[in-house]
């Protein structure tokens, strides 16, 4: 790729979501940017030189929340910060996913659409967004779509967003009962993760739903993990064997490959951890909250 800087750079800052649209689809090699905290960084190296850049920080619309009733909606340029604070009781799976992104600079400046328009298998928004089910909003000219998040993700660092389209929204349906997000990472904050594991868990419905993150060329769910027969009738009988089971096959379902942050040997050691914990975790929490 080359480095050398683009003979002309165009700046746009639309004020509405209608002319980002439109200057999407007029200026194809146009960037979208809103909190920048990867765009930047890839700039800053040189690892990337934009012709033209997007500029959706003046897109009020997109820095606002709903509560739909059996689900949030979330706007793309909700910073991480406000997901924290605002929304930690109704989506505490990727609340708690927020809270290890970077610092509380980053926190502040970084929104889970970028997380989701950058694609990183190692994105810390992605395994509870899978592990809830979500739906991502994308408009374009030609009108909006709603992508299933499973179906979001094609490949590192690509996605199912195409040419003129832009994330304006996450759909993310309320916790219907505990949720943990489990991160690995090399140091304890400020760091990329190793491997991650979101786990949700739905006692009236008797069902789980997983999501792993940087332990796969994209961020995956563990379907086999999430059929395991547990002893919904009787919470009591859930042995530490049944726990370590379902971590490995969590750890089954990941496709890690080595790297500088670790091992593939290593990130599956660490995702069947952590999904045993995360079991354990949500099981108590689910019992209690219905013990008389």
């Amino acid at each position: 790729m080359s480095t050398a800087a683009p003979a002309r750079f165009d700046f746009h800052r639309p004020a509405a979501l209608a002319d980002a649209v439109r200057l999407l689809a007029e200026h194809p090699e146009a960037v979208p940017v809103a909190g920048g905290t990867d765009l930047m960084v890839a700039v800053n190296y040189r690892h990337t030189r934009p012709e033209a850049m997007l500029d959706l920080t003046g897109l009020a619309e997109l820095r606002e929340w709903s509560d739909d009733g059996d689900a949030v909606r979330i706007g793309s340029g909700v910073p991480y910060a406000r997901i924290t604070a605002e929304l930690a009781t109704v989506l505490p799976g990727l609340a708690a996913a927020a809270r290890t992104v970077g610092s509380p600079q980053i926190r502040n400046r970084g929104t889970l659409g970028g997380n989701l328009a950058t694609a990183s298998p190692a994105g810390d928004g992605h395994p509870p967004l899978l592990a809830t089910g979500a739906s991502i909003e994308i408009a374009s000219t030609a009108g909006v779509r709603h992508v299933p998040v499973a179906e979001f993700y094609l490949g590192p660092k690509r996605s199912a967003l195409r040419p003129g389209e832009l994330v304006t929204a996450v759909t993310v349906p309320k916790a219907a009962g505990p949720q943990q997000f489990l991160k690995v990472g090399t140091r304890n904050a400020m760091v990329i993760a190793v491997c991650s594991f979101a786990l949700a868990l739905d006692r009236d419905a008797r069902r789980l739903g997983t999501g792993i993150g940087s332990a796969g060329p994209v961020p995956l769910t563990a379907p086999d993990a999430e059929a395991i027969d547990l002893p919904w009738t009787d919470p009591a009988r859930l042995t530490d064997a049944t726990a370590t089971e379902f971590g490995r096959r969590v750890a089954a379902a990941s496709r890690p490959i080595d790297d500088v942050r670790g091992t593939a040997d290593y990130r599956r050691h660490a995702l069947a951890v952590c999904a045993a914990r995360a079991l354990r975790r949500v099981w108590t929490a689910a019992h209690e909250r219905t013990a008389p």
